[in-house]
């Protein structure tokens, strides 16, 4: 059986993520920082349905937890096949406003937490010439958004650490690629009027907002492609092409 290790697995798109790896019977490690009803939930539905599945706690900006949240995972999972680093953060406002410790603390998630994931995700997938991290960036992280600046600057960033990284750890036969989600029905979009939601629609060429589901599909599809590595791939309905 492969394993698959999601961060962020207590949101919507965490969520979809870890149903979809379990639909293709994989072991699924659901790592959450304070959503822990939900990540349960979605792992008592993979242990339902006759899948393998556990959960994790640790905040991901901080070495300490990210170390310790591997431990534990690799000792109920062994190896992982697979690692998706989908914990983030926004942030929304003018710039001016921001102050300096929301900016470090929205890094240290979006930025820190990818940075430190991969780094302990990496040695075993090295030395077992085999592996693939899927980190989730943004639409944003291409593009820009007003009043999302530094979240945007935050997802540019994952995107740039990506594609190095794959030129890095491509020797090894590790692959390393990134899913750029547009507009999303999720949680983290929930603030948005019916007004806001409208003009994104209208702006979409597809006409309509992202789901979850669609963002775990094209996670899969660069997890299972062993020929693909460094690539953004947008899942955005044409959204700022």
């Amino acid at each position: 059986m492969k394993n698959v290790l999601i961060t962020g697995a207590s949101g919507g798109i965490g969520r979809a993520i870890s149903l979809a790896f379990a639909e293709k019977g994989y072991g699924v490690a659901l790592h959450y920082w304070k959503g822990e009803a939900s990540a349960r939930k979605t792992a008592e539905e993979i242990l339902s349905r006759g899948g393998n599945a556990a959960v994790f706690q640790a905040d991901v900006a901080k070495e300490a937890e990210v170390e310790a949240m591997f431990d534990r995972a690799e000792e109920a999972f062994g190896r992982f096949d697979a690692v998706v680093n989908n914990a983030g953060m926004d942030w929304k406002g003018l710039l001016p406003d921001m102050t300096l410790a929301e900016w470090e603390r929205l890094f240290a998630v979006n930025c820190t937490g990818t940075f430190l994931c991969c780094r302990r995700a990496l040695p075993p997938m090295i030395r077992n010439k085999t592996g693939s991290i899927v980190n989730i960036a943004s639409i944003w992280g291409e593009v820009g958004a007003s009043c999302e600046a530094a979240y945007s600057a935050s997802k540019a960033a994952v995107i740039g650490l990506t594609k190095a990284l794959a030129k890095e750890v491509g020797p090894s036969g590790v692959r390393v690629n990134c899913v750029s989600p547009g507009v999303i029905s999720t949680p983290m979009n929930s603030d948005l009027t019916e007004e806001d939601l409208l003009s994104l629609r209208e702006e979409t060429p597809l006409l309509r907002i992202g789901t979850p589901e669609e963002i775990a599909q094209a996670v899969l599809f660069l997890a299972a492609n062993t020929f693909i590595t460094g690539q953004v791939l947008g899942v955005n309905g044409g959204f700022g092409v």
